[in-house]
């Protein structure tokens, strides 16, 4: 059963893109540090967010599964309205939510760019804003949090390591880096705490090729001198610190989760 005296006892954390890989972990380890969860997913199926709900619930914990495209301000608005009135606020955001849709530079559609760029950054900028508007409308609750609010942004390693043949992926990465910190230098004044991930190689399914064969794990593990591939949990438990006031003079930084990936390991041995 959950304690009051967990790090984030009596906060309400809304995890987008919450029902599978990072995300997924995200809402579990918030709900293991006492947060009340709401799942976000795509909508229509809902299924994988009922199950990462009824995981929690079965842990002794408190969650929600409401159903959002991040990219739409309409969906964006109705998801923090309906958290609101199910839970009575919203102290964190997990700004998760992102997608890949990977192709030769000269055969990536103008479609497929801007679907990621929706996704993965608009979508961050959306929610964000629905976040703040209910952090500066709530004010600090010294109760729960010294922060009035806290956002957490989903980055990426790509955000500083050039990825050829993933150019949509990599610019909207490199677009949410400049975004957190421009955000958390005008927030910070009202005391709303942003900060980033930046994760490098996690065992999730959307990149299960780079993982799954005994030949592609070798080729990955060139790239990360730790020497093994990350799991969901090693992001989720970064993300629970970033949202507890462990973490309160922690302001516009980006924690690479990465095994050590941005050490130029190709130079090691040969400096």
């Amino acid at each position: 059963m959950m304690e009051a005296s967990l790090p984030l006892s009596g906060q309400v954390a809304l995890v987008t893109g919450g029902s599978s890989g990072i995300g997924k972990a995200c809402a579990i380890a918030m709900a293991e540090a006492g947060a009340t969860v709401v799942v976000n997913h795509r909508p229509p199926s809902r299924d994988n967010a009922e199950e990462v709900v009824d995981r929690i619930r079965a842990n002794g914990g408190k969650a929600i599964a409401i159903g959002a495209d991040v990219s739409d301000e309409d969906q964006v608005r109705e998801m923090f309205a309906q958290a609101i009135d199910a839970e009575g606020t919203v102290h964190i955001l997990v700004n998760n939510a992102g997608i890949q849709r990977d192709a030769d530079f000269l055969n990536m559609t103008l479609e497929n760019w801007r679907l990621v760029l929706d996704v993965n950054l608009t979508g961050q900028f959306i929610c964000a804003k629905e976040a703040v508007r209910e952090f500066l409308r709530r004010g600090i609750d010294k109760t729960v949090s010294k922060a009035a609010g806290k956002i957490i942004c989903m980055s990426s390693v790509h955000q500083v390591i050039p990825w050829a043949h993933h150019v949509n992926y990599a610019a909207s990465k490199g677009g949410v880096h400049l975004f957190m910190e421009s955000l958390a230098q005008e927030m910070a004044p009202h005391k709303i705490r942003i900060n980033a991930i930046a994760p490098g190689a996690i065992r999730t399914p959307i990149n299960r090729s780079a993982w799954e064969s005994q030949e592609a794990r070798e080729k990955v593990l060139e790239l990360i001198p730790y020497g093994r591939i990350g799991e969901t949990e090693d992001v989720a438990k970064v993300a629970v610190w970033l949202a507890s006031d462990d973490s309160d003079y922690v302001m516009g930084a980006t924690i690479v989760v990465g095994g050590g990936m941005l050490l130029y390991p190709g130079f090691a041995g040969n400096g």
